[in-house]
């Protein structure tokens, strides 16, 4: 780890003049993604400030009956919240399903957002690597690859984004809001994060000096089902191979409405806008949960270690949809 300027701040105001008054600035809040990239040296800004003092820790619910998340609001406080289990329970179950007890304890909404790729050659830096310097290319492609992406890759990154809590938020159509220098703006969370292209480099629509406040969840449909399901090597502290979250809203045996996102498999958390259209309007049985599964990977590119996750992802969101028009 390189040596750094430490610094803490307890307003959004102050945590942005910090930003702007020094380049090569990170903010940290649990750490636990920046602080791990800092002792491999992938991550080596000049200058941490600790933005654990803001005033951004609340959950509350909005006029409109949806829900408002400080980004300062940790896993294990947001996956328990009475609210969120009741009114949100996928975003609960992809909470419960993430890391580990004391990580969900130290990790914010706003970090979960962040949280950079477990790409093996991202996180070692005696291999090049396109997100850590553009240009330098992408081992992984031709590489071992078994962890990697099969959706929005591109000839310079194939590496997947690994937060369950995101793809949960991807489902539910959250809305970033993120305040910088000028001023403030709300981003929706498929437009928050960009495909790779060829600037892997830049994961999201955030700019130098740019701060997430809070996350905003729409009111849920009456009746609404939901359901978060996490394939992986081992039932624990463990990143998905592939998963599934899913919303549906039913009149009797037919799908009025439904919101797919998949994990483990995108580059980034995967809304699958043609999964939705397979299944609205159609009767909930596993021929069209099979169809949509099929349009949801339709546009898969597997590489030689990870073409067994085409299928796996397949029968994950079959199996998500079965379980959540099934329950009482």
């Amino acid at each position: 780890m390189e040596a750094f300027q430490f610094s803490q701040v307890n307003t959004v105001n102050s945590a942005l003049e910090a930003v702007r008054s020094q380049t090569e600035t990170k903010f940290v809040a649990g750490g636990t993604t920046l602080i791990d990239l800092m002792k491999l040296n992938v991550e080596t800004p000049k200058r941490v400030v600790d933005i654990n003092s803001l005033p951004l820790s609340q959950i509350e619910s909005t006029a409109d009956g949806g829900l408002k998340i400080g980004a300062m609001v940790r896993n294990s406080d947001l996956a328990h919240d009475p609210t969120v289990q009741g009114r949100y329970p996928v975003l609960s179950e992809a909470l419960l399903s993430g890391a580990s007890p004391q990580l969900r304890n130290m990790a914010t909404t706003g970090g979960n957002l962040l949280q950079r790729t477990r790409c093996y050659y991202f996180r070692d830096t005696a291999y090049p690597c396109n997100k850590r310097e553009p240009g330098s290319g992408c081992p992984a492609i031709d590489g071992f690859n078994r962890i990697h992406a099969i959706l929005g890759t591109s000839d310079h990154c194939i590496a997947t984004h690994p937060s369950d809590m995101a793809v949960a938020m991807m489902a539910l159509e959250a809305v970033v809001h993120i305040q910088g220098a000028n001023g403030e703006r709300s981003v929706a969370l498929n437009d928050f994060y960009l495909l790779p292209g060829s600037t892997p480099h830049r994961e999201n629509v955030l700019v130098s000096g740019d701060l997430i406040t809070y996350v905003i969840l729409p009111p849920v449909a009456n009746g609404a089902r939901a359901h978060y399901l996490k394939l992986r090597d081992r039932a624990s502290y463990e990143f998905a191979l592939a998963s599934a979250a899913v919303v549906v809203s039913l009149s009797g045996n037919r799908i009025q409405r439904a919101r797919i996102a998949l994990g483990g498999v995108g580059t980034k958390p995967w809304r699958s806008i043609e999964a939705e259209h397979a299944l609205e309007g159609r009767e909930a049985n596993e021929h069209n949960f099979r169809a949509a599964a099929e349009a949801a990977l339709k546009g898969a590119k597997p590489r030689h270690d990870n073409a067994f996750k085409v299928e796996l992802a397949k029968r994950c969101l079959t199996r998500a949809l079965t379980n959540v028009t099934q329950s009482a």
